[in-house]
């Protein structure tokens, strides 16, 4: 993780990137930046939760086999926040992927931080 400063003082961790996009952490904010399809979003938990639930519910392999013409374009919304994503079907896989990377390095964090205040105590 390195961590970015920004213009406004906020400071930023970054979680985890692909080449498609990246999401930062802000400690002083208790928040989420995703940066992705060319913006830059703030999430707290709840809506980051939202996030991951609206992206991993999207039904890929169902997607891929509808013939229609629009069949590959997904709206999504998430109810309660500000943001809002129109993705093609590669951007929803590439999406999917940021968002897998970085609850992992989420996870693997809190396994750290645990097993470290563990081995202290």
């Amino acid at each position: 993780m390195q961590n970015i400063a920004t213009a406004s003082n906020i400071d930023l961790t970054e979680v985890f990137h692909t080449s498609k996009g990246t999401v930062f952490q802000s400690d002083n904010e208790n928040c989420w930046y995703v940066d992705f399809a060319g913006k830059l979003a703030r999430f707290d938990y709840r809506c980051m939760m939202k996030l991951k639930k609206a992206v991993y519910g999207i039904d890929i392999a169902g997607l891929l086999m509808n013939p229609e013409k629009t069949a590959d374009l997904e709206i999504v919304f998430i109810c309660a926040c500000d943001h809002c994503y129109v993705l093609t079907l590669l951007e929803i896989i590439a999406f999917k992927e940021l968002l897998q990377g970085t609850f992992v390095m989420l996870e693997l964090n809190h396994i750290l931080h645990d097993r470290l205040f563990r081995a202290v105590a």
